[in-house]
């Protein structure tokens, strides 16, 4: 039985037996589990107030062996409980080394749990992932398609089109990412000409498939869009009567230069030195990365649109009544933190951030029109699954390309939230948004430009803004043609895209507020572009019966130089 005087976990059962040691799984529970899982990056609950932790469910994978020994790793699926609010559950797999095993030694020293004893046998507890014979069983597993049997389900592996036949059979060689993140990532294939596989392991699981898999093997098995890194294979934990869980996923590796958040403010430079010099400077190949990353987006949609792929997962679905409130509670609920969130803070903004934050408040019943249209308006354009999260850091630079990445959607959102399908232009905005962002912290950021004027600033921005905006917006609908399903007409492309630009804006108010307060300018003067296009729209109908007077736009007139 476990000897609960001893400092490290102790038992008489060998490790294969573990769980039938209760009293050594409880230890690990109230004793191991908690220093470590806190110590983690990929836990999420360290600033929630914890009631402890359960080990929910345990898989079994069994290691690859040539002389039939029955060695094996735990898949462990831990409930996090807390004293207010919903559990979590996380992926923790778990394997014990040896002390004489000739890994032992190289074992990175997170990796590790505890020392222990099985059946007299000493060694370390570790995260399997730090186990190359882990790895090498989850490879295997996968390229030969498994499925294995456990006391709650089953585990299924799939491979995909992205791992390519000669790497079926035999081992392959495999390493972990020293990258700490929200997932952990192995790869495979290691050699002196780079890497093959890139798996990643899901940490927090949900109770569904995974949004990420499901895009990313539907564009690789579907489609020919290539400019993402290719599904190569899935670990999927299925059980009867309940969605399928996603435990992880495998990639084809692919060339990265660097995201094109980086990209592109290493293209601002050129323009960043000239703006104290009164010069406006863009280098000719700025608007052809621009005008490409336009049409893979344009490409990437139209992938996505598939009328006859017999999924319901992925068929177009109309602007239903149901979609378009699920949006604006959501938008009205995020506009009312996000005032009160302006009015706490007022004070501590700078001059031009409040010269726009009170623009921004005036504007609040004009915003409330807006969104009334959006309930009553009729429209004919389409919704489809999209990426959910799109910006310029989820985009690769590969020299002359680019590779899209990182389809999991939004991280504040629930899964069934990600699933949900939107117009395509809520992943037009958000890049746009991020453009925006690249040249407003680049003018307002850096030692260059630190005795300009924040107005002369503003207009210097806006001008390179919307070039590049436009260049983008034009590839864009160029690639996507005319006509076409997804948009009824450029009016409602106009429309939907503002729907789309202010809630995205709203969004990133509140992050700005409470972290970034010299930054709260940018999203500001985002919401103050969509407020000045629907002013337009007001003016331009004559419809239109609204009593709502014209918006002071005098307080945001800066000074002539």
């Amino acid at each position: 039985m476990f000897d609960s005087t001893a400092t490290n976990l102790s038992s008489r059962y060998a490790w294969n037996n573990l769980i039938g040691d209760q009293d050594a799984i409880r230890f690990l529970e109230t004793a191991i589990l908690p220093p470590y899982v806190n110590a983690c990056r990929w836990f999420a609950g360290k600033a929630r107030q914890q009631a402890g932790f359960r080990i929910q469910v345990v898989h079994e994978i069994a290691f690859l062996s040539d002389n039939q020994t029955d060695d094996k790793a735990f898949l462990f699926i831990v409930e996090a409980a807390y004293a207010d609010g919903e559990t979590e559950r996380y992926l923790l797999p778990l394997s014990f080394v040896e002390a004489g095993h000739p890994d032992a030694s190289s074992i990175a020293p997170k990796g590790i749990l505890t020392r222990a004893d099985f059946d007299q046998e000493s060694g370390l507890v570790v995260d399997a992932i730090y186990d190359e014979r882990f790895r090498q069983a989850l490879y295997f597993n996968l390229a030969h398609q498994q499925t294995l049997d456990q006391t709650s389900g089953k585990l299924t592996f799939h491979r995909g089109k992205g791992l390519a036949v000669d790497d079926i059979n035999g081992l392959i060689t495999s390493r972990v990412l020293p990258v700490d993140s929200s997932n952990s990532a192995l790869v495979f294939g290691v050699s002196d000409q780079g890497e093959k596989y890139f798996l990643k392991l899901y940490r927090k699981l949900f109770q569904e498939t995974n949004p990420e898999v499901d895009l990313v093997s539907f564009l690789t098995e579907k489609s020919n869009f290539s400019h993402i890194p290719a599904y190569a294979g899935s670990v999927i934990w299925e059980q009867e009567g309940v969605p399928d869980i996603t435990l992880g996923m495998m990639q084809r590796m692919v060339e990265n230069q660097q995201d094109s958040w980086s990209q592109t403010g290493d293209y601002l430079n050129d323009f960043l030195y000239a703006v104290p010099h009164r010069l406006f400077t863009i280098r000719e190949d700025v608007f052809d990365r621009v005008e490409l990353l336009g049409r893979r987006t344009g490409q990437m949609h139209l992938a996505l649109y598939d009328p006859d792929s017999g999924d319901p997962a992925f068929a177009a679905e109309p602007f239903t009544d149901d979609y378009r409130e699920f949006i604006i509670r959501r938008f009205e609920s995020l506009l009312e933190r996000r005032y009160n969130l302006l009015i706490d803070n007022y004070t501590k903004l700078d001059p031009l951030a409040q010269s726009l934050a009170w623009v921004f408040m005036e504007a609040k019943e004009m915003i409330d029109e807006f969104v009334d249209d959006f309930r009553t308006r009729p429209l004919e354009s389409l919704r489809i699954r999209i990426h959910g999260d799109y910006h310029l850091g989820q985009v690769l630079a590969t020299g002359k390309d680019f590779i899209i990445i990182d389809f999991e959607g939004e991280p504040e959102s629930s899964i069934s939230e990600r699933k949900i399908k939107h117009s395509p232009l809520k992943d037009v905005a958000g890049m746009i948004r991020s453009y925006h962002y690249a040249v407003s912290a680049k003018l307002f950021g850096s030692t260059e430009t630190a005795g300009i004027e924040p107005d002369h600033l503003q207009r210097v921005s806006e001008r390179w803004f919307k070039l590049i905006r436009d260049t983008y917006m034009d590839a864009y609908l160029e690639t996507i043609g005319s006509p076409h399903p997804l948009f009824k007409n450029s009016n409602e492309v106009n429309f939907l895209l503002l729907v789309y630009l202010l809630e995205k804006a709203v969004y990133e108010l509140g992050y700005e507020i409470s972290y970034r307060p010299a930054w709260v300018k940018i999203p500001l003067k985002g919401i103050m572009d969509v407020i000045r296009e629907i002013e337009k729209i007001r003016i331009a109908d004559p419809t239109r019966n609204s009593e709502l007077p014209l918006l002071q736009m005098g307080l945001l007139q800066t000074k002539k130089e």
